[in-house]
């Protein structure tokens, strides 16, 4: 072998070698780049934590009570039977709030409901609570009536009420805003979900109250509930109910809406002013309406007398068709007061209806469930008898509860065993403050000779809370 052969060989050696160094060493650089960490950079993005400013706090009252057909001229006439006496307060050390008085379109003899408007102070939310009472004595409308003024909703839910013959309800329809509203009612009954020409695309202007006749709706439905839905603006909705029995009054109510269907509801503060066996000849003077909206389910009704543990009665279970509203008579409940809870599995509205009787004189109320309330609100006590307030825990711990006036002359601190209740008696005309330290549920009765009202508690609007911005 020549010297060149060699040195060809030698060269060529080297040169796999070196190239199988360098190809292992490029494969552990590889893997042990994959395996160990990276320095790596976080930029987090440019944000700006901004609070925007609150919006000004606004309820709407319900009004007069209202008679329908008094003109023999025209059945559909609408005429103010009773003025609404209001009592109402805002925030402590806020000014008082802008009074509106709201024009009720096709109503003689009266004036419109009002509206009350709190704006902010010092960038913070003020809160208003305002609540009305009517007392009237006629030929045609008898009884007490009082309901809060609420804040219009885009969404809410009347249960209550009657189309069948001797009852007179009006669906009553407040826009306290600057612009229009559009309304759409759709009744729930015994063919379910329906929606009534009369209750379609209803205009209700900026600034008015529009009355709509339950009957033109819900003609001959023994146990309506309505949907009410808004746009453009939201809406103040309520009922006023009342009977006549064979010519003679039989009580009337000015019925709050319930703001969405809940799986728990709770109705507290129903007062029981006769003993068992004191019904009429086809009434029961307590009754549960109960609707699940958009599914089959059952529902379990406990009734337990304010400040006891258990129940009054065996819980009792009603299976319900979806959009088919149900009546659960609630008998044997001695004088007292009681709070009725409704479980379900699916979403249910409901609303006891109470009376103190079936003759001349005697009253009837629908109490509505209570939302939770779990920061402190405001709440008015209206004119009227003496109100009670109760005061549910559902939770498993004792709640403390302090009650304050507007004036601060009056404070109260209760401490509500865990799933029990409470009472404190008020003064009416006055505007409380509830502080809880847990959530719970609340509701004023008012109940007087003849007389027959409730309110639930309704908790303050939420803070605005804040924002994020990313320039």
């Amino acid at each position: 072998m020549s010297d060149r052969r060699v040195f060809r060989w030698a060269t060529t050696s080297a040169r796999l070698l070196i190239g199988t160094i360098v190809s292992v060493a490029a494969v552990i650089l590889v893997v042990t780049a994959i395996s160990l960490p990276w320095p790596t950079l976080t930029r987090d993005p440019v944000s700006v934590s901004a609070m925007p400013a609150p919006a000004a706090s606004t309820v709407a009252c319900d009004g007069a009570l209202l008679s329908l057909g008094r003109d023999p001229r025209d059945a559909a006439s609408l005429a103010a039977a009773a003025p609404q006496t209001v009592t109402s307060g805002v925030t402590a050390d806020a000014p008082e709030p802008d009074e509106q008085r709201l024009d009720a379109a096709g109503v003689s003899g009266g004036l419109g409901p009002l509206a009350f408007t709190a704006q902010p102070l010092e960038r913070q939310r003020v809160d208003v609570a305002a609540a009305g009472a009517s007392t009237v004595s006629a030929d045609d409308l008898q009884g007490f009536a009082a309901s809060a003024c609420r804040p219009p909703l885009l969404e809410s839910w009347l249960v209550g009420g009657s189309g069948t013959t001797g009852a007179s309800d009006l669906v009553l329809l407040a826009n306290p805003g600057t612009v229009a509203a559009t309304v759409q009612l759709t009744l729930f009954g015994a063919a379910g979900e329906q929606s009534p020409p009369g209750g379609s695309d209803l205009i209700v202007p900026p600034g008015t109250q529009r009355v709509v006749p339950l009957a033109g709706i819900a003609l001959d439905e023994a146990s309506p509930v309505i949907r009410v839905t808004a746009t453009g603006a939201p809406v103040h909705a309520s009922l006023q109910t009342s009977i006549t029995r064979t010519l003679t009054p039989g009580g009337v109510d000015q019925v709050g809406a319930v703001p969405q269907p809940e799986q728990t509801q709770t109705i507290a503060g129903i007062n029981v002013t006769r003993s068992p066996g004191a019904e009429g000849a086809s009434d029961a003077a307590t009754v549960l309406r109960v609707l699940a909206p958009s599914a089959d389910t059952t529902v379990r009704v406990t009734v337990t007398a304010i400040g006891r543990s258990e129940p009054a009665a065996e819980p009792e279970e009603v299976a319900l068709t979806a959009g088919q509203p149900a009546e659960i008579a609630l008998p044997g409940l001695t004088v007292g007061a009681y709070t009725v809870e409704v479980d379900s599995e699916a979403p249910v509205v409901s609303a006891v209806w109470q009376a103190t009787g079936f003759e001349e004189g005697d009253d009837f109320a629908w109490y509505t469930p209570s939302p939770e309330v779990a920061v402190p609100s405001l709440f008015a006590a209206p004119s009227g008898p003496p109100p009670a307030l109760t005061i549910v825990n559902p939770a498993d711990e004792a709640a403390t509860v302090t009650v304050t006036s507007e004036d601060g002359a009056y404070q109260l601190e209760l401490t509500v065993p865990e799933r029990g209740t409470m009472t404190a008696r008020l003064s009416p005309r006055t505007v409380y403050l509830l502080e809880p330290d847990a959530p719970v549920r609340a509701a004023l009765s008012l109940t007087g000779d003849g007389a027959l009202a409730g309110i639930p508690v309704w908790p303050a609007d939420a803070a605005t809370p804040e924002i994020v911005v990313y320039p």
